[in-house]
Order: structure tokens, then C-alpha cells, then sequence
């Protein structure tokens, strides 16, 4: 767990003056670390009902995608505003530095699944 914390790089004043970003593509360029991070996602639900994961834009697409696969279940993405062809439902949320809004299709989450 150190070796991944260690591997997320801090970068100070990213997107704006204040926020401290961190930068998971040093994660993503260690084939060993990264497939280490979706066993240890699988390992902690591998036991839970779940039908479907939500990825969230974008960096979530990223984990979400192999973590579904791996747990046998669908895969929606929650997207910025616009950027779906289909129908959607927004939910909007707050950051360090404002508000933002994400949006999924609107047949992506069935009344039931979890």
C-alpha cells in the first residue's frame, strides 16, 4: 500500500491556485501496480451483490472498466454535461473549488440493481 500511495504524484496549483492534484498516471505506467490495484478493488467486492459499476469521468472509466469485467458485472459511465449521446439524469456535486455536474443514460441503472 506505501509503494501505491508513494506512486500518486502530488501537483500543486492543478486546475487551479490552492488545489494540490493528484496525478494517478505514474499508477497507470506500472503494469505490476496497476493490475495490483484492480486485484485489491476485486478482492474487497469480489464477495458483494453488485450489478453494475459507475466510472467516473474520466479517471474512474480507467478503473471501473477492468474491475466490471473482473466482477462479471456492467459498466456505466457518468460523464460532464453533453458529452452522452443518449438520454440522462445529471446529479451535481461539490469540489475543492466549486460545483460541478455529471450526467449518465438514463437505462444504465435498473431499479434494483446495486
Amino acid at each position: 500500500m506505501e509503494h501505491l500511495k508513494s506512486s500518486i504524484r502530488n501537483v500543486a496549483d492543478y486546475p487551479k491556485p490552492g488545489i494540490q492534484f493528484k496525478d494517478i498516471t505514474p499508477i497507470l505506467q506500472d503494469p505490476e501496480l496497476f493490475s495490483g490495484v484492480i486485484d485489491a478493488f476485486y478482492d474487497r467486492y469480489k464477495s458483494e451483490k453488485i450489478d453494475v459499476i459507475v466510472g467516473i469521468e474520466s479517471r474512474g472509466f480507467i478503473f471501473a472498466a477492468p474491475l466490471a469485467l473482473k466482477l462479471g458485472c456492467s459498466l456505466a459511465i457518468a460523464r460532464k454535461p453533453g458529452k452522452l449521446p443518449y438520454d440522462t439524469v445529471s446529479a451535481e456535486y461539490s469540489l475543492e473549488y466549486g460545483v460541478d455536474t455529471l450526467e449518465l443514460h438514463t437505462d444504465v441503472i435498473k431499479e434494483g440493481d446495486r
